[in-house]
């Protein structure tokens, strides 16, 4: 237990004091002998006829900043009792870690919450915080983020659209079509019991690709038609419908083939998968 003003007033620093009981009982290497057929490390250590004991860690000579030494016993005080081997810190306050991990079919999202609800339940006083790290730290700053990536790729697809048909309308008509696409895939992942993790949201951003596609094959042969042709609107898109059920039909049911098996898959990997199949999957039959 250390007098940390006393510690000051002698001059001993933590880095000082961190050093002397390293070099006591520790096994410091302080340089290596080379040889013709082989390398000898020199090791600094107490001398071995001193048993270790509380007296000898009392008179433990500390240097301090003037160059001399001080013992140990003028500036903390040496007690024998039971203490933790380490001491972790996260943000420079002492920290306990307690890992999970997830059970057989069980997502990262799901157990996260799990925790949390834990937590929550065993009523932590004020001084105790609560920080995810590793892998369900990812997910949760993730998640923080998702809704700004969803927006930044609703409106990268606006602007490449704007820019393609050199129109603020048409970008929109066809960006009409993702919000029951997006319906979609959230109730597939809610009906199924998987929360909106990192694989969910790539799922998402996969449907605004495939579902955008389909709108474009549509507004792309009505524009065509209406400038070439001087078809009426109206006229212009039922023919574009016509024209084009056939290829959307076949594109969109080869994604939804494409979907079930990372839906259906089993072994190892297949839950973290799982989430991206829903999401495609749902988002094109609604």
């Amino acid at each position: 237990r250390i007098d940390r003003d006393t510690a000051a007033r002698l001059g001993v620093t933590a880095s000082s004091l961190d050093n002397t009981l390293y070099n006591a009982f520790g096994q410091r290497i302080v340089s290596t002998i080379f040889t013709e057929t082989n390398q000898y490390r020199v090791i600094l250590e107490a001398r071995r006829d001193e048993t270790p004991s509380l007296a000898t860690l009392r008179d433990l000579p500390v240097k301090t900043s003037s160059g001399s030494t001080t013992p140990l016993s003028s500036f903390a005080q040496v007690v024998q009792e039971q203490a933790p081997l380490q001491v972790l810190r996260v943000g420079q306050y002492p920290a306990a870690t307690v890992g999970f991990d997830t059970a057989p079919g069980v997502s990262l999202g799901a157990a996260v919450q799990a925790v949390l609800a834990a937590a929550k339940a065993e009523g932590l006083p004020d001084a105790i915080s609560l920080r995810m790290t590793g892998a369900a730290g990812a997910y949760q700053k993730s998640l923080s983020n998702q809704l700004w990536l969803m927006l930044a790729a609703v409106v990268c697809v606006y602007i490449v659209l704007g820019v393609l048909y050199e129109s603020y309308v048409h970008p929109l008509t066809i960006l009409s079509t993702l919000p029951s696409a997006g319906i979609g895939a959230l109730l597939a992942l809610m009906l199924t019991g998987h929360a909106l993790d990192v694989v969910g949201i790539i799922g998402l951003v996969l449907l605004i690709g495939i579902v955008k596609k389909n709108a474009i094959m549509m507004i792309d042969f009505a524009i065509e038609a209406e400038r070439g042709e001087g078809k009426p609107p109206q006229e212009a898109i039922h023919q574009a419908a016509l024209l084009r059920f056939r290829p959307i039909l076949m594109t969109t049911l080869a994604a939804l083939a494409a979907a079930v098996p990372l839906m259906l898959s089993f072994g190892d990997g297949a839950e973290l998968r799982r989430p991206l199949g829903l999401a495609i999957f749902g988002g094109l039959v609604l």
